[in-house]
């Protein structure tokens, strides 16, 4: 049986028909979709990622991809000179043949595929709400748990892929019964959940400028590493893509620590 494939311009409908690329424009500069075409050749196999790195570019192209999905891109919005390590980047991706496509908030936010969702998921969280405005947007969730936690048990819940987090501020309650879930560098964002009054605040970064907030409003945080809370978008969208798709796929994992 012949392997699905199919063409750039084809794959860019389809993620646009479930991201919500077109609806984020204005709101986030990140140049989402496209940003490197093949050559028009068709894509027999999908690779993704979570940075558009040179390492990231190598793994893909070690599987023989004819595409990269990441969630963080080349470009942001503002006019890019071609030099150095991005001249280098892009030459690469040419050479190989590899179109990349990058989704960065409209991944974030979208209510079952996102990080923030498939984070909230990993919690078990129940009544499920928007959360954390960032450019106008509402791209975290929130939501309770059936029953009351420890700040450890919902670092098992999530696991971070077998990864420490990168700090635990058990300042709150022990038994725990409400989560807000802003992934990446959203530690401002611990103010939204301060506002909220939620119990726990999960995030990827954390930051000095709201630890004694944290601490003096009782908040509890874990902060999971930003790489490690955005890897799970870009994993669902690979499982949606081998579902609806049924073309080949491989997820290139290149932690940072961070």
């Amino acid at each position: 049986m012949k392997k699905p494939e199919t063409t750039t311009k084809e794959l860019d409908v389809f993620f646009k028909s479930f991201l919500d690329i077109e609806g984020f424009i204005g709101a986030d500069n990140s140049l989402n979709g496209i940003q490197v075409d093949n050559d028009g050749s068709v894509v027999k196999k999908i690779a993704f990622g979570v940075d558009a790195s040179m390492e990231t570019f190598e793994g893909a192209a070690a599987v023989n991809a004819g595409m990269l999905f990441v969630h963080h891109g080349l470009f942001w919005g503002s006019p890019s000179v071609i030099t150095g390590n991005l001249r280098l980047r892009i030459k690469f991706l040419i050479e190989h043949n590899i179109c990349l496509y990058a989704v960065h908030l409209p991944l974030d936010q979208h209510p079952k595929l996102g990080n923030n969702a498939v984070l909230a998921e990993l919690l078990g969280l129940e009544n499920i709400e928007p959360f954390g405005a960032y450019h106008g947007r509402k791209i975290g969730y929130k939501g309770t748990f059936p029953k009351p936690v420890t700040i450890e048990e919902a670092v098992k819940k999530i696991d971070f892929m077998g990864r420490p987090p990168v700090g635990i501020f058990p300042f709150g309650k022990k038994e725990i019964s409400s989560a807000a879930v802003m992934s990446g560098g959203a530690a401002d964002s611990a103010r939204d959940a301060i506002e909220n009054g939620v119990d726990l605040f999960v995030t990827g970064e954390s930051a000095h400028q709201v630890y004694h907030e944290c601490m003096e409003a009782k908040l509890n945080m874990i902060a999971g590493g930003h790489y490690n809370t955005e890897v799970w978008g870009v994993r669902a969208v690979m499982r949606h893509c081998n579902a609806e798709l049924g073309i080949e796929t491989e997820f290139v994992d290149i932690p940072t620590g961070l």
